[in-house]
């Protein structure tokens, strides 16, 4: 009879220790994405996309350009012209430090116009009231981005609430 009031008794004080206990719920959000799907179909992002591919484009153009002067150039040196590989050499470097410029220059761009988009004040109030719903509903307590990857080393996909994010934005 003792050990099965003491067994109650470890029953009883187990679950009230176990029902006392707060378990975080914390929820992970790849804004990234969000934000991907939800302007994907304007016409600004097709802009931003079209751009991008454009710079692509030159930078390879570019690049394949440097690489077949130094094909030259080795080409030159092999058959003893120091004159043409120096000269070469000399329109290498001025590629070279264009296509860095160049390169800088059009990332800065490509910056200015993603957070022009992305600075839209409308969709991060709608996007916040969103997550706070679905993060209220859900039980977290916490939603992490997961751009700012240095705060999580690891998660659960069944924490990820990004796909709910984006199908209340749609509706």
């Amino acid at each position: 009879m003792k050990k099965i009031f003491a067994f109650l008794f470890v029953l009883f004080v187990s679950t009230a220790v176990y029902a006392q206990m707060d378990i975080t719920k914390i929820g992970v959000i790849d804004t990234s994405r969000v934000y991907t799907t939800y302007f994907r179909d304007s016409t600004a992002v097709r802009n931003y996309e079209s751009m991008k591919l454009e710079f692509q484009a030159e930078v390879d153009k570019a690049t394949a350009e440097l690489k077949e002067l130094e094909l030259k150039k080795t080409q030159f040196l092999k058959n003893g012209d120091e004159l043409s590989a120096l000269k070469t050499e000399t329109e290498i470097t001025k590629k070279t430090d264009y296509l860095i410029e160049y390169t800088r220059s059009k990332n800065a761009e490509l910056d200015a116009m993603k957070n022009k988009l992305a600075d839209s004040d409308d969709f991060y109030k709608s996007l916040y009231n969103i997550i706070e719903r679905i993060a209220e509903a859900g039980g977290y307590s916490i939603i992490m981005s997961l751009q700012q990857a240095n705060a999580i080393l690891w998660y659960s996909q069944s924490v990820d609430i990004t796909d709910q994010v984006i199908n209340s934005l749609i509706r």
